[in-house]
């Protein structure tokens, strides 16, 4: 391992508010599906006229319809916009990265469910810029360089979105100094970017979902790789998420990435198991044709499952989903939640063990997980959901937090190791 490469550790977001609803919304609004279990949300078509602007008026042009996220309040209510404070970006932690010369540190959402690097900047409202957030201002940093010509927006299901310009400078991300690496200056952000998120977003998917026009820009990893910042045996980087419910496990619940090489504290003499991923729509996406809920298997004849540091929750499909409440005594589906709940006394042993194929092998989700957050009247909201309409599994941090995932950028494989987690909490979580 070269001695310059690190691990990053994930700090909490001292923002963050578990929710199970707002956290449902974010997936909703990030990967733009339709839900198929009732409950206030729904995307909902909205009239848009485009043509030449009057005054006060459009005229020409043709109209079209737009599919938004929508909420209805009541049983005979108009539905109406999505509010602000449904919804947060579903940052729980974040990483720490320099920036620009000298570096100015900024604390991060490491997300492989997207492929932007957006930071806050000086170009957005002072209002926004100054709502405790660490601000990049290109002018202080002699490195950087504006990009002509190009710009970014990242636009969510509900028509919120953020934009801004796009310049390069050096980040030095573990260790790592990538040079010239493209940055995105948030220029504007809706309330649901403004809140929440840290100071921005760096997206470890494919650089095929950049949103940068015209012409998409590399991603960190695919610099570092490019610019031979890491081995060419260890084009990968890793993911080891723990969790405040670990610290009396071996590992203490630490959390932390690494960019260059595999931890081997954290394989833990391990054979790492790897399946390969389609990355054809941008994700870390590999087949998943088999689950199993306590000592039932559930065959998923041509399923696949995206993994996403930037998801709390896990979604499957409605019918995997109701087979893992159905073992969970007085678990429920809840209409007003828009998600499943289960009694918050629930013991260890009256909970499932829920494992998730990788390309032919399972892991398992940790029991202490499959409670997300409170939900109310003792209940629980878990943190297994329904992914709607979606063709394909989002394995967020509700699973990832039992493996030491490998993404193995070089060779188009995904890795996972168990995690020696041998203690369970199963009580409502209060934090991260």
């Amino acid at each position: 391992m070269a001695s310059n490469l690190t691990r990053i550790k994930r700090v909490p977001n001292p923002k963050y508010q578990r929710s199970g609803p707002k956290s449902y919304v974010h997936l909703l609004n990030k990967y733009k599906f339709s839900p198929t279990k009732p409950g206030p949300y729904f995307l909902g078509g909205r009239v848009q006229q485009k043509g030449k602007h009057g005054v006060g008026k459009l005229f020409g042009g043709k109209a079209h319809v737009q599919r938004v996220l929508q909420k209805k309040s009541g049983t005979d209510a108009q539905p109406g916009d999505v509010p602000a404070d449904d919804q947060q970006n579903d940052s729980e932690y974040l990483c720490p990265v320099t920036i620009g010369t000298p570096g100015k540190t900024f604390n991060l959402d490491f997300d492989t469910g997207s492929a932007d690097l957006w930071l806050f900047s000086t170009e957005l409202p002072k209002a926004t810029r100054t709502s405790g957030h660490n601000v990049f201002d290109p002018k202080k940093s002699s490195s950087f360089k504006m990009t002509s010509g190009s710009t970014w927006k990242i636009s969510y299901g509900d028509g919120s979105n953020a934009s801004g310009n796009v310049g390069t400078d050096n980040v030095n991300v573990g260790g790592l100094v990538i040079k010239n690496q493209s940055i995105e200056l948030a220029k504007q952000l809706s309330t649901q970017f403004a809140s929440g998120v840290g100071d921005g977003l760096l997206g470890l998917a494919f650089g095929s979902i950049n949103t940068v026009t015209p012409k998409p820009v590399a991603t960190p990893v695919e610099n570092m790789i490019a610019q031979s910042d890491i081995p060419k045996a260890s084009e990968l980087f890793t993911a080891y998420l723990g969790s405040y419910k670990d610290k009396n496990d071996p590992d203490h619940g630490i959390s932390f990435y690494t960019f260059g090489y595999i931890d081997e504290t954290a394989r833990a003499g391990q054979e790492v198991w790897y399946t390969p991923v389609d990355n054809s729509q941008g994700f870390w996406q590999f087949k998943s044709t088999t689950a199993s809920v306590g000592s039932k298997k559930i065959t998923r004849a041509g399923n696949t499952a995206i993994a996403d540091t930037g998801t709390t929750l896990a979604l499957v499909d409605d019918s995997l989903c109701q087979a893992i409440y159905d073992a969970i005594p007085g678990a429920k589906y809840d209409d007003q939640q828009q998600g499943y709940v289960f009694p918050s006394n629930t013991t260890v042993d009256n909970l499932p063990v829920v494992s998730f194929d990788v390309g032919g092998k399972e892991f398992a989700v940790q029991k202490e997980d499959l409670a997300f957050a409170d939900a109310g009247n003792s209940m629980t909201y878990g943190g297994i959901q329904s992914r709607g309409d979606l063709t394909f599994d989002i394995l967020g941090d509700t699973w990832l937090k039992a493996i030491y995932a490998i993404f193995d950028q070089g060779n188009q494989r995904f890795g996972a190791v168990v995690r020696n987690d041998p203690t369970q909490d199963p009580s409502v979580p209060t934090g991260q």
